[in-house]
């Protein structure tokens, strides 16, 4: 392949051998040509990310929420780096009082909020592992992660603490101190204090900590900072362990990354926190603000309320997950329809002239500045007015929506990819970078990665267009999961981490994810069917939200649960004359055969199989969701469970079916 733009080779690639497959050439970003970006002197440890930065920026405002008077939200209320610091220095001494000592496991359980950073900083304070339980998942792993962690002290929001006395008695044998971000009630002390448990109001624990001094232990860089437990689309969540040196490491090569591409962050960035502390992407993100002392205010922990949170806090970057976007995205084209034949005409003129000049080149401030003045700035004023980055990553995002957000936002609109295990960023696209639209971009400069081949779905490291599965080596990977080193035997191999994704290289160095490796199955005429690209393809039709793809080894053809766009559908049923409200369209058979002449129409122009097109179809007016258990907290699909559910619903989609014939 010839030499890609934003990449650089360090080392040549292999053949297959020993019963390995072959792999592609290694490559880095040409951002770290002369080596990897090196940590800021003096930073070794996450502690050290907050301590030097209240040092540097003592009286800079830290952490915001809006004050609530008289019910109704008002503006954000800060509290200084120093003013967070003392808070901290308490709640440590408070922790270390009920006896908790260094390396022992502390739980955070909870939305976003001050209280959390506040319980984080004082973990990596006195060298405690960091244990988010997560605010999406069920009581069973909660209590799974407690008992698994050996988790003896937790903070809790108070809503949140009911979810927690659910896990007793089996948690008991671990849990020594509950603290509540909140208040505790009379019935709640009762409960915790028949166990032999100690529970205490958010003040009243720091109180514990007035008259205490307890020596802050020495941070190494290979001490671990945080377990997080990801939520698999099988089995028990498992615990990956992140260093401090992965979280500095990746820090310098975020720092290193924005300063390339003169978008550095500074003192003066604002960013709203919503997405879960409990994750890894928005963990990280935060690092990266509270290193450059900058602003984090966090929002009331409503989706609803979220656009009105954001216009109070006017943040300067925004970070998102697809279904966050997505919901932008409808909300947008929807009052753009609802607008008038006029308003709506020159949006679309000023929507292509931009995206036309974006495609040529131009640089997002300069393709159309009268547009972005005059047509785009009410959304600009939607997002608060001053984002100038947008960041989607923890899963796809459609091209249709970034390439509409890309236009309309006037900020950059950037997707990044990345796992627990490699500390989230290893990629991201470019500001200013039109070609990358669809992909993930390059590397950050500090991971080196190569493409290992997947012969079994033909995909191959060495031919013209290179594909195989992602592999990451760096300092920013984990430390391994916690008590399962035989699962992370499976993943790390020779000091490279297989994320069991399968990647393309772009011809300008970008990498755009294709498929899963695991996600394959047979068909009964033998034919291999990797069903997450197909899904990523038809996922393009622009009449259905979201799909599930089914086949097995018994089956000739493959069937396929769809989440219509409601929209579409209704616009569908209206010109053709087709009554009745959503849920009873999503059942007539004339609704079917439109969203599968919709499929067909798409897999013929991206040239499928015969055996890759879906023949039946089921509509189900309900989006596939985290409360029937169908998707992870970061909204991949949990296959397992969809078969599970849909059990009935696929069984009579193969009987209705005439089969054709393998």
């Amino acid at each position: 392949m010839a030499r890609m733009k934003y990449l650089i080779e360090v080392e040549p690639g292999k053949e297959a051998r020993d019963g390995r497959p072959s792999v592609g050439p290694v490559y880095r970003s040409i951002f770290a040509k002369d080596g990897f970006p090196p940590p800021v002197p003096g930073l070794e440890s996450c502690w050290d990310v907050f301590r030097m930065t209240v040092d540097k920026y003592p009286n800079n405002h830290m952490l915001g929420q809006r004050e609530i008077v008289d019910g109704k939200a008002g503006k954000y209320v800060w509290q200084t780096y120093k003013e967070v610091y003392d808070i901290v220095i308490k709640v440590g001494n408070a922790i270390r009082s009920c006896g908790v000592e260094p390396r022992a496991k502390c739980g955070i359980y909870g939305a976003n909020c001050p209280e959390w950073i506040m319980s984080m900083e004082a973990c990596n304070a006195h060298g405690l592992y960091c244990v988010p339980l997560y605010d999406t998942l069920g009581a069973d792993a909660v209590e799974f992660i407690i008992c698994h962690a050996e988790v003896s002290i937790a903070f809790i929001e108070e809503k949140k603490i009911a979810e927690v006395l659910k896990t007793f008695p089996r948690t008991t044998e671990f849990l020594k101190t509950l603290v509540s971000f909140g208040k505790v009630t009379p019935e709640q002390r009762a409960e915790v204090e028949k166990f032999g448990l100690a529970i205490y109001a958010w003040d009243d624990f720091l109180k514990l900590g007035d008259n205490q001094q307890f020596e802050l232990p020495a941070k190494e860089k290979a001490d671990i900072c945080t377990i997080m437990y990801t939520s698999g689309t099988t089995g028990n969540p498992k615990g990956v362990m992140i260093s401090n040196e992965s979280i500095v490491t990746l820090i310098a090569g975020v720092k290193c990354l924005l300063k390339s591409v003169n978008e550095e962050l500074h003192q003066k960035d604002v960013y709203m926190s919503y997405l879960p502390l409990a994750h890894i992407f928005d963990r990280v993100i935060e690092e990266c603000f509270i290193h450059h002392g900058a602003r984090i205010g966090f929002w009331r922990g409503d989706v609803k309320l979220l656009i009105e949170d954001i216009g109070e806090l006017k943040p300067t970057i925004f970070c998102a997950v697809p279904r966050v976007l997505d919901r932008v995205y409808s909300g947008l084209t929807q009052k753009i329809s609802a607008g008038g034949f006029l308003r709506h005409t020159l949006f679309n003129f000023a929507y292509s002239y931009k995206l036309n000049n974006l495609k040529k080149g131009g640089k997002y401030g300069e393709a159309a500045p009268l547009c972005d003045r005059f047509v785009f700035n009410k959304v600009k004023q939607g997002l608060g007015g001053n984002v100038r980055l947008i960041l989607s990553g923890a899963a796809p995002l459609s091209n249709h929506v970034e390439a509409f957000l890309r236009v309309v936002t006037c900020a950059h609109v950037l997707q990044g990819y990345g796992l627990t295990e490699t500390c989230a960023g290893t990629f991201v696209s470019l500001p200013n970078a039109h070609s990358m639209l669809g992909t993930v971009g390059p590397p950050v400069p500090n991971v080196d990665v190569c493409l290992e081949s997947v012969p079994e779905m033909e995909y191959d490291a060495h031919s013209s267009t290179p594909r195989g599965e992602v592999c990451v080596r760096g300092k920013t990977l984990f430390s391994g999961y916690y008590k399962r080193e035989d699962l992370t035997r499976e993943v790390m191999v020779d000091g490279w981490f297989h994320t069991g994704d399968v990647g393309e290289w772009q011809p300008d160095g970008s990498l755009k994810i294709i498929d899963r490796k695991k996600n394959i199955f047979k068909l009964s005429q033998g034919e291999y069917v990797a069903v997450e690209n197909l899904e990523n393809i038809y996922g393009l039709v622009s009449a259905i939200d979201s799909i599930w793809i089914y086949g097995n080894s018994f089956e000739s053809f493959l069937v396929a649960v769809v989440n219509p766009n409601k929209e579409a559908l209704e616009n569908w049923a209206q010109v053709n004359g087709v009554s009745g409200d959503f849920n009873s369209l999503c059942a007539n058979p004339k609704a079917k055969e439109f969203i599968i002449g919709e499929l067909t129409k798409t897999g013929k122009e991206k040239k499928l199989k015969g055996f890759e097109f879906i023949k039946v179809v089921h509509l189900d007016p309900v989006p596939f969701d985290m409360e029937r258990d169908l998707l992870t907290p970061t909204y991949k699909k949990k296959r397992p469970q969809l078969l599970k559910y849909y059990k009935d619903v696929i069984e009579n989609m193969y009987k209705s079916a005439s089969k054709p014939s393998a």
